[in-house]
């Protein structure tokens, strides 16, 4: 069979274009097969068929066409064309697609944009994988604060939270990108967790926006910085500003993935630090064999994901210290590394041995479940326990030592560990006008 594009279409009943382009390929005016879709869901069936595809042709007004779509076909090497009507409205090309048409295409103007972007196919063509479009290097830290329930997580990423704010953090050095690390960053806080507790916890007279919001912006569009920090509330006395969470647990459903990783890569870039409260169950389909657990885990595992440092909270009974190791243990199994690991344990007893106690425990308990890699992780750190309640119901800052001393050890493990890499790399970037006008030959060197 000779060589041709397979082409999937996917338009509003009645579209001129969609009629058009099936009248070309009939007359075979075009070396075009064209596969008319009736919906998203059929779509992505025939992307996961295993048939390779030259490229799918979409409407802008489609519903379901957003960034999670776009990256299911560019994995499997099929090219998106979005057909709209008003392409400055929207750069599609920033959600991944390789071309936009007007409505008015002609042949020779798609044929021409088949040209650029996609590859023909033959009888017995094999097409590979092209790997999934990374995730831009991020600009700023993130650092994950989670821990079994009851063990106050949630009050001690505000503590880290004011903590870094208020200038305990590092001083000197570079950051990711070579940016000077300042000795008093721009923090987010950010609510990950499926039961969010920040908004109570900071006394929040609203629940909108919240982080839904956020990713819901980010499925079909690359919001500006400066509107994604309107959406977030400024916590002047300590220092940071937060993003609400999930206003019902149920509401993960309604989460992207790529949507939420784009959100992430946002939310890095408009501080200079993001300190995640986040859950920590990171079970996925290869593990439980449900690909809804891998959904509505999503805000963990992708924050794990590329999380600098992951402080996991526990408590100083037995049952906490077990419950501390156990979620150390499925972290590990995740694949955070274990120098990024900081255990943490609150309300700890201020006695010098009964701490060093605590911290032999914990050693021992990891090394019987993971084995010597135990040796690479962190100390523990030992917080007091205090009476926080008044301070949080007043909207007050918290005492200086629990934020200072939090800070201080996440910045140490920063610094031993350096900056994690975001899983598959830096995307390449599309290069605007005027943007090569500083370069010039090397000497010996032509162009």
């Amino acid at each position: 069979m000779r060589e041709r594009y397979v082409v999937l279409g996917l338009a509003r009943a009645r579209a001129d274009w969609f009629r058009s382009v099936g009248q070309w390929t009939n007359a075979a005016v075009l070396p075009v097969e064209f596969l008319r879709c009736v919906s998203t869901e059929e779509l992505r069936a025939r992307l996961r068929s295993g048939r390779p595809f030259s490229a799918a042709l979409i409407a802008a007004d489609v519903p379901g066409l957003d960034r999670d779509l776009v990256a299911e076909a560019r994995s499997v090497g099929t090219a998106v064309l979005v057909v709209d009507d008003e392409p400055a409205r929207r750069d599609w090309r920033d959600l991944g697609a390789a071309a936009v048409l007007t409505p008015t295409f002609s042949r020779e103007q798609l044929l021409e944009s088949l040209g650029a972007t996609a590859e023909l196919v033959g009888g017995a063509t094999l097409v590979e994988d092209e790997p999934v479009p990374a995730v831009s290097a991020p600009a700023g830290h993130l650092v994950a604060v989670t821990g079994p329930g009851g063990t106050g997580a949630s009050t001690v990423a505000i503590a880290l939270a004011q903590g870094i704010a208020a200038g305990t953090w590092l001083v000197g050095g570079t950051g990711v990108e070579g940016r000077v690390r300042p000795a008093t960053p721009s923090v987010l806080l950010a609510d990950l967790c499926l039961t969010a507790d920040q908004a109570m916890l900071h006394d929040a007279r609203t629940l909108v926006p919240g982080i839904q919001e956020l990713v819901e912006a980010h499925r079909t569009a690359v919001p500006r910085l400066a509107d994604l920090d309107e959406q977030t509330f400024e916590v002047s006395e300590r220092g940071y500003r937060l993003v609400l969470g999930l206003r019902r647990r149920r509401h993960w459903a309604t989460l992207r993935p790529r949507a939420v990783e784009a959100t992430l890569d946002s939310l890095q870039r408009l501080a200079d630090v993001v300190v995640a409260d986040v859950e920590s169950d990171v079970e996925g389909e290869a593990e439980t064999g449900s690909l809804e657990v891998e959904e509505r885990n999503l805000l963990a595992r992708a924050t794990m994901a590329r999380a600098d440092v992951v402080a996991v909270v526990g408590e100083p009974s037995m049952k906490g210290l077990v419950a501390l190791v156990r979620t150390i243990a499925d972290l590990l199994g995740f694949g955070v590394p274990i120098e990024r690991l900081l255990p943490v344990v609150s309300r700890s007893p201020r006695s010098p041995r009964q701490r060093g106690e605590l911290g032999r425990t914990v050693a021992e308990l990891l090394a019987a479940s993971v084995g010597a890699a135990s040796g690479r992780m962190c100390p523990v750190l030992h917080l007091p326990a205090r009476d926080l309640d008044p301070h949080l119901r007043d909207g007050a800052p918290l005492p200086a030592p629990l934020p200072r001393s939090t800070a201080r050890a996440v910045a140490a493990v920063l610094e031993r560990a350096g900056s994690a890499t975001v899983p598959g790399g830096a995307e390449p970037e599309r290069i605007q006008p005027g943007r090569l006008s500083g370069f010039t030959p090397q000497e010996g060197v032509g162009w």
